[in-house]
């Protein structure tokens, strides 16, 4: 399929629901847990994924931008692969998949990110796609010497960031750009993206300000659905939708699917409950500010929700249960929705195998 920018924007798919897989280029996934088969995050494995994700269908993978681990006894997504590189090696493995590279645009230089992101999409034929990020971690800025402005300041900066960035990719030659914090002269940027569009970009702000930035910018805003709260969820898509028809929305979910409601359960309980890293979940929390003393009596159920997901919604149960709450989230207006699982490898087969011939019969994937 070409690689015009309509098509890049369906990822190359014309299922309704779009799949895709989050956050397998760090160890331990997006399971804060420590039973012993929680996910490796080595290459091997992601290559193995991308392949399985790219045979059954899936439209996307989307890599986490982590640069330091969050300690604890696992030392949760302490090992973590560079994601443009993990996209370009990705990308020259598959055949049909969209892989995305998370960017923090205040740690690469616009016209090196831009010729990477080239790079990338020229060896996936046009299948590359950008996830930029401002940053929120204080660990990480300090361990690269780089000061965490204030939130306003991140996204004046992004604004800047990815401007260049699109210029970069599009005909221009020999241009200078003046702005507060990025400052070029005499660009001159070869190749182009593929067949004369551009990579989908991507934002998942939550804030305001990170909407507002997500709905100038990107294709898609990535955006949290609350347990028990699709009402509230339909009602974000729908003014994303009248504020930027063009701005899709995503979001992030992690599927605990078992033969029976109950299996599920008991598996979601022993990982995210029983075996939970809480060291790490105990870190993550104070790093965002949410204390006990913040949230009172919802602090617990927060903390629970954090250990298997990083917050995404838990989708937990048999096939049946799984798809019906996946089509739940489609009707609330989801274009797609990033999953991630304890072991990718181990429970993607039987979530193929049941769950995609249920959400086909829905009418939601072909």
């Amino acid at each position: 399929m070409l690689a015009t920018q309509e098509n890049r924007r369906a990822l190359y798919s014309n299922n309704r629901l779009k799949l895709g897989l989050f956050g397998a280029n760090c160890s331990s996934g997006r399971a804060v847990t420590m039973v012993p088969e929680r996910w490796t995050g080595s290459w091997e494995d992601n290559l193995r994924l991308a392949r399985m994700a790219d045979s059954a269908g899936f439209e996307f993978m989307l890599p986490v931008g982590r640069w330091k681990g969050y300690g604890g006894d696992t030392d949760y997504q302490g090992a973590t692969l560079e994601t443009i590189t993990w996209a370009a090696g990705l990308l020259a493995a598959t055949r049909r998949i969209t892989v995305f590279g998370t960017v923090h645009a205040p740690m690469f230089h616009p016209l090196v990110a831009a010729k990477q992101f080239v790079t990338a999409d020229q060896i996936g034929g046009g299948r590359f796609g950008l996830n930029v990020v401002c940053g929120w971690n204080p660990d990480e800025f300090t361990m690269f010497g780089a000061d965490l402005r204030d939130h306003s300041a991140r996204y004046a900066h992004a604004q800047e960031w990815l401007d260049a960035v699109k210029r970069a990719w599009g005909p221009e030659e020999d241009w200078d750009f003046d702005g507060r914090y990025v400052q070029l002269r005499g660009v001159r940027a070869k190749p182009k993206p593929v067949g004369g569009s551009r990579p989908i970009v991507m934002n998942a702000g939550a804030s305001e300000t990170g909407q507002a930035f997500a709905m100038r910018n990107c294709d898609a805003l990535f955006s949290l659905t609350p347990k028990g709260r699709l009402d509230e969820f339909a009602a974000h898509v729908a003014g994303v939708r009248a504020l930027s028809p063009a701005t899709e929305v995503y979001t992030v979910g992690v599927v605990t699917c078992r033969g029976s409601v109950g299996e599920a359960e008991d598996y979601f309980r022993h990982c995210a409950i029983e075996h939970a890293d809480w060291a790490a979940v105990d870190r993550i929390m104070a790093m965002k500010g949410d204390t006990r003393e913040k949230w009172g009596a919802a602090f617990e159920d927060m903390r629970r929700h954090q250990a298997l997901g990083m917050g995404g919604l838990p989708v937990v149960g048999d096939p049946d249960t799984v798809a019906r709450e996946l089509g739940e989230i489609a009707a609330a207006g989801a274009r797609g929705i990033a999953l991630s699982m304890v072991n990718y490898i181990d429970e993607l087969p039987f979530f193929c195998a049941e769950v995609l011939p249920r959400l086909a019969r829905m009418g939601l994937r072909a």
